[in-house]
């Protein structure tokens, strides 16, 4: 089960939390829950509440501004959806487009998703030099993009009604 997504007060994704924390924000009314895995309850004692997929906290909670997503290796296979950007099959590790022995940077913009078979045989070359051109320019996510891609809403047709009306 993936972790649950928190929503602030005004509807913006916060970030990620476990089962565990969200259900102890649920029960201390700290959250309300917006979205529930369907069919699935916490039962204990006195409490029978649906398990959360996503939360919405009841105080807004002010955050200082992120002008960028922290870069990761699992970032970028997510942001890529695990598809290899020199064929397209499934990807399972990360390419730098600019190779890091040539002064290539683990960044958004010089990192690909790419299957094992692609990474080694473009080996220390870049894509030109290898004759392995990009299926898709790799981008940078904004912070709320990088982590509603993460819980696996890559468009926003996808997204619930309640959270595509504060992502437009």
């Amino acid at each position: 089960m993936r972790d649950t997504l928190v929503l602030n007060a005004s509807f913006e994704p916060l970030s990620t939390v476990t089962l565990n924390r969200a259900v102890v924000l649920v029960l201390q009314d700290k959250a309300v829950v917006e979205q529930a895995h369907p069919g699935l309850r916490v039962r204990a004692a006195a409490v029978d509440i649906p398990v959360p997929q996503v939360i919405r906290l009841c105080r807004y909670v002010r955050v200082p501004f992120r002008r960028q997503a922290p870069w990761s290796r699992r970032g970028v296979l997510v942001r890529d959806q695990h598809r290899c950007a020199y064929c397209g099959r499934r990807a399972t590790t990360v390419d730098h487009v600019v190779p890091r022995s040539r002064g290539g940077a683990d960044s958004w913009l010089n990192t690909v998703a790419s299957c094992a078979e692609d990474n080694h045989r473009k080996a220390d070359r870049t894509p030109e030099q290898a004759g392995m051109p990009l299926l898709r320019e790799p981008f940078e996510p904004t912070p709320a993009d990088a982590m509603l891609l993460t819980l696996g809403q890559s468009e926003r047709e996808a997204l619930p009604a309640w959270l595509a009306r504060t992502a437009a």
